[in-house]
């Protein structure tokens, strides 16, 4: 039989495991309803905001310094070198001798032709001596025939001899012509004894050392270069195809050497060559940059690293690039070519607007502007008025032409339509703006031209903007990109939300 304290015990220690189980319970409770609180609280979408800034979008690529017109001095001659008065680096002048060859073997020329120069002027005075005989034995003969005091045979043979003479004379005379053209080219050989300069410039390489044979058979050997003038050079960088077509004449550039790290320079695009160069399968492009180098600082032959600054937009509407590639489950992510003008016209009139406002437009442009606009506002709500679709709706107002086909952009997508579509829009804006461009002056009316036609052929995305917990599609326009932050227009501001993702569901 168990003692009286035992039986006491049992039921407070029931009493306190009950207690642990129902405190653990309610502290159970208690978490899963915070979690649930949390996840209330969290929202179910992943978004960033718009932010106003800079994008600057540049294109890299490597190339080498070197001088704008470099000349390579050869010798059109053989023969030793007996002297050579310039070295690496020395700064020439036009004219200035850089080397001497041999003159001996052109100096004898000389004398052995002007030797046979004067032997055959000494036969060319024997053989008129000859041509006088010959001609008074022709005329006495020929007199004394015609009086039938000698026989024909003998005047024909005196007849003979004077043209025999007549032509060693001439012989002769072509033999001295002959003889002095051959000296005169010796003369010319012995002045290019003498290597001189053809330009101001300074020596970069130099291949010869006195007592040195060269021998110019074939083709002119090299024994100089010669930079023209290293205040100005250049750099041929070597740009990637896909990256070609973003480069202009003019466009900054940037640019690094490894001689001096803690130093940038700058240069400007001078030329975009079409000669492609194909390596391993990788197409390039030759782009020169026209360089300052008025402090002497850089060196020919210098590797550099360069950026080629293709777009510079500053204080624009910027959104990382996470927002343009989100797309709801099941939107198929396109947009109808008539998208090209804006959504409701509101996106084409908003940057109408603002070309508009940069044109420094006087009274009367900017009323007939004014006027344009409301009438094409008026069109979109008439539009919206007569029950046209959505789609009509956004056509009208943007103007594009009755009949106009609705093709959906992207990779199924006609092209040629498409082409065929923003030709017809562009045409009915320039038409629905005519009274406005026929006030403007010839570059306002290039850039107004020049704006609206690359407003219709811009690329464009839909957004999705979250407002007040609900998302919301946004039309944008789509402009330079630097690989993290694209810029874009349209209905948005500064801070908007937009939705780069969707979380997981708990």
């Amino acid at each position: 039989m168990s003692p009286p304290s035992s039986r006491r015990k049992r039921p407070f220690l029931r009493a306190l495991i009950v207690a642990v189980v129902l405190a653990v319970v309610a502290a159970g409770a208690w978490f899963w309803w915070r979690g649930s609180q949390d996840a209330s609280a969290e929202s179910a979408w992943r978004t960033v905001e718009v932010e106003r800034g800079d994008i600057r979008v540049a294109i890299s690529a490597t190339g080498t310094l070197s001088a704008i017109s470099t000349v390579t001095v050869g010798s059109q001659i053989s023969g030793q070198v007996t002297d050579v008065l310039v070295d690496f680096n020395s700064q020439v002048r036009e004219g200035d001798v850089l080397a001497r060859i041999d003159p001996r073997t052109y100096e004898a020329q000389i004398e052995q032709g002007a030797a046979q120069v004067a032997s055959a002027r000494a036969s060319l005075t024997q053989a008129q001596a000859a041509l006088r005989n010959a001609e008074l034995d022709y005329r006495r003969k020929s007199d004394l025939g015609s009086r039938k005091l000698v026989a024909q045979a003998d005047v024909d043979l005196a007849r003979a001899a004077y043209d025999q003479a007549r032509a060693q004379v001439a012989s002769t005379q072509a033999q001295i012509r002959q003889q002095t053209a051959a000296t005169e080219s010796s003369r010319v050989n012995l002045e290019r004894t003498v290597i001189r300069s053809p330009v101001d410039g300074v020596v970069l390489t130099r291949t010869i050392e006195p007592g040195q044979t060269v021998a110019a058979s074939l083709q002119a050997p090299e024994l100089f270069t010669i930079a023209e003038d290293l205040s100005k050079m250049k750099i041929e960088l070597a740009v990637d195809e896909a990256d070609i077509g973003q480069v202009r004449q003019g466009q900054s550039v940037s640019f690094t050497a490894d001689a001096f790290p803690d130093r940038q320079f700058r240069g400007v695009v001078d030329q975009v060559r079409l000669a492609a160069t194909t390596v391993n399968n990788v197409v390039t492009y030759p782009v020169v940059v026209s360089v300052d180098n008025g402090d002497g600082t850089l060196l020919p032959g210098l590797t550099v690293n360069a950026e080629i600054e293709v777009s510079n937009r500053t204080d624009v509407l910027k959104v990382s690039n996470a927002a343009l590639r989100y797309k709801p489950v099941g939107g198929t992510g396109t947009q109808p070519a008539a998208s090209a003008v804006g959504r409701g016209g509101a996106g084409v009139a908003e940057e109408l607007e603002r070309v508009a406002a940069a044109l420094d437009l006087n009274a009367e442009q900017r009323a007939a502007f004014d006027a344009a606009l409301a009438a094409q506002r008026q069109r979109a709500e008439a539009a919206r008025g007569a029950g046209g679709t959505q789609g009509q709706t956004r056509a009208d107002a943007g103007g594009m032409p009755p009949g106009a086909m609705v093709v959906r952009m992207g990779a199924g997508g006609d092209q040629d339509v498409q082409a065929l579509i923003r030709k017809r829009v562009l045409e009915r804006m320039q038409e629905n703006y005519a009274g406005f461009t026929r006030l403007l002056d010839d570059s306002q009316r290039k850039r107004w031209d020049a704006e609206l036609a690359s407003s219709l052929s811009a690329t464009r995305a839909t957004l999705y903007r979250l407002v007040e917990g609900r998302r919301e599609e946004v039309p944008v326009r789509i402009g330079a990109s630097d690989g993290t932050s694209t810029e874009i227009r349209g209905a948005v501001q500064a801070g908007d939300e937009i939705i780069t993702g969707e979380r997981a569901r708990r």
